[in-house]
């Protein structure tokens, strides 16, 4: 059977030795974590990962949810017990404001806590998950009424969020949906239409259920300008804030989908529901993207906890699976065969999976870090410093994770051999739960057109420079460092890569589109191999201020460290020079073959 064990110590490594959180104790929320306090959070979400949450992923997988002929779902053995003690202990408002019932605590940390969550169950960290997406959107575009009818309740986890988007015929061109809005005299609206791909759409485990909406008022322009954000609680609220009428929104289906089974996906049916606008009329998207924004984030996080407990499972495999001798000669002469982690070819799917892990860890703790100055600080040019960082890394973070999520649930299965394809073993849930993480919250596809077609241009390309600027200036601050040398060498190449092949969209893509569109993937995966590159100098810095200082009760750890990081550097970044080969081809032999031919 799997195991899970949350990685504590890396995840301090990268707060304190990495990040150095405690050089933000003026931004809000901040002054309170201490490293003590961090510790003793992070251990907490630790143990209940490991002991409450885990041990139901895979009977919630094999159970999953049952839609009954009422339209209720129930959700798997031992979710509702397990969500309760999720939302007694706090943890959803972990980051939320004080004024509404969270802690006020760093956005970092939840996203730290956040993996563990995810790795331990993602299908039930779904539920909450959507309830955060609520969270934010209500935060920034409610009414002073709104908040204060919603948000408590929805930051304590009595009642879940959701996100409705996507209808039969419309997903990513959300110009196409046609859900109406009609005004009513009291001020509310009466809502119609059906909605597909609903997570949490419909469950058992809280009072109510906040459904965000998308829809169209009547009279309003055709495409993405004329669509609304609309609050439709599954029961309506009273003034006093007890819970009255039930609203004619319905579960018609539960999705059968290849994973998370433990999570309800709903056919979400309204029917003339009463609903509520959020933010101003027609100008839905732009509330509904602060809920993007963040479930990419959540998903991108996703992406890393499943590489996360499929590289557990593979490594603890590996070592107990006897199987053929080394190359090099008998490494457990007592016994008929060697473990199979003595084979070279197994050693590069583990170490290809915990370089990526490692740096994905960092990498999502350092856009979390960059949300909340964004968010936090007084100061209003690092806010909108880190905000640019944050837009341009969360499409970046959302795509390469997730891409990398599966590809390495793929690899550790690979591990197991035929055993990885029982489902016994657990890998095969892995593999089809990571499989969802690049298709929702916008295929990676459009992360990667996000990207290159919004992202670099954005504000005169100022993001961008800035990010090439920080990179640049750490490889040539460490370039005299005979320690640093190797890192900063290789980093200044991937940079180097990154850089030429922005200048060639530049050059090409103004007057041929199609020449973006068709390496949009290939420099996704190009600039994240770069950031992640980042992180491992970073890393590499920190790991050897550490062994500088004395540090001999991590001396192990960060030994191991730094040999990931010459793996990664060695092994995985000259692949920048690939992806810039694939941009640089162009869009011709891409774009030539009729469709017919097809």
């Amino acid at each position: 059977m799997p195991v899970y064990k949350a990685p504590v110590n890396d995840t301090l490594f990268v707060l304190n030795d990495v990040l150095g959180l405690e050089r933000y104790n003026n931004l809000p929320g901040y002054a309170d974590a201490t490293p003590d306090m961090i510790e003793a959070i992070v251990g907490e979400a630790a143990k209940m990962s490991e002991e409450v949450l885990f041990p139901l992923n895979y009977s919630g997988d094999q159970e999953g949810c049952v839609r009954h002929d009422d339209g209720t779902v129930s959700t798997p053995k031992g979710f509702k017990e397990a969500y309760r003690a999720y939302r007694e202990g706090g943890w959803l408002g972990l980051a939320v404001p004080e004024e509404f019932g969270g802690q006020g605590l760093p956005y970092v940390l939840h996203c730290a806590v956040g993996e563990y969550t995810s790795a331990a169950n993602m299908s039930l960290m779904m539920y909450p998950g959507l309830t955060q997406g609520a969270i934010a959107a209500i935060l920034v575009h409610g009414s002073d009424a709104q908040k204060q009818t919603y948000l408590p309740k929805l930051v304590e986890g009595s009642w879940s969020g959701t996100m409705n988007l996507t209808e039969p015929h419309c997903g990513t061109d959300l110009g196409l949906l046609r859900t109406k809005a009609v005004p009513q005299a009291d001020g509310s609206y009466k809502i119609s239409g059906q909605k597909i791909f609903i997570s949490a759409g419909e469950h058992d485990m809280t009072d109510n259920i906040v459904h965000l909406v998308l829809a169209r008022i009547e009279g309003a322009p055709e495409g993405t300008k004329g669509i609304s954000l609309f609050i439709v609680p599954k029961f309506l609220v009273k003034e006093d804030g007890s819970l009255g009428a039930r609203n004619p929104v319905s579960c018609g289906a539960i999705e059968h989908k290849m994973g998370i089974h433990g999570n309800a996906t709903c056919v979400m049916n309204y029917d003339d529901a009463t609903g509520f606008l959020i933010g101003a009329e027609n100008r839905g998207l732009n509330a509904m993207f602060v809920m993007m924004n963040e479930a990419r984030l959540g998903v991108g996080l996703q992406g890393l906890s499943i590489a996360e407990i499929a590289y557990q499972n593979a490594a603890n495999y590996a070592r107990e699976r006897i199987q053929g001798r080394s190359l090099s000669g008998p490494k457990a002469p007592d016994k008929k065969a060697d473990p199979i982690i003595v084979h070279p070819d197994i050693r590069r799917s583990l170490m290809t999976i915990r370089a990526f892990n490692e740096a994905g860890r960092a990498f999502l703790l350092w856009t979390a870090l960059k949300s909340d100055i964004a968010h936090r600080s007084p100061d209003e040019k690092d806010r909108q410093a880190a905000d640019d960082i944050l837009g341009l890394a969360t499409p970046i973070l959302k795509g390469v994770l997730t891409d990398k999520g599966f590809e390495h649930a793929v690899m550790a299965q690979q591990v197991f051999g035929g055993h990885g394809y029982i489902e016994e073993h657990g890998m095969s849930q892995y593999v089809r739960d990571a499989r969802i993480t690049m298709i929702y919250e916008g295929a990676n596809g459009i992360q990667a057109l996000d990207l290159v077609g919004r992202k670099l241009a954005l504000n005169g390309g100022r993001a961008v420079m800035a990010l090439f600027k920080e990179i640049g200036d750490f490889c040539e601050e460490n370039r005299n460092d005979e320690q640093m040398a190797f890192f900063t060498k290789h980093l200044k190449k991937g940079l180097n890569d990154v850089q030429a092949a922005t200048m060639w969209f530049m050059q090409n893509a103004m007057a041929k589109p199609d020449n973006a569109g068709a390496g949009s993937t290939d420099y996704m995966h190009l600039f994240g191999l770069v950031v992640l590159g980042y992180m491992w100098a970073k890393m590499a810095k920190a790991a050897q201020a550490g062994l500088a200082a004395g540090d001999s009760a991590r001396e192990d750890y960060l030994k191991n460290k730094l040999v990931t990081a010459r793996f990664y550097m060695e092994r995985i970044m000259p692949e920048t020079a690939l992806r810039k080969a694939r941009i640089e081809t162009g869009a011709d032999t891409m774009m030539e073959l009729a469709a017919e031919a097809f």
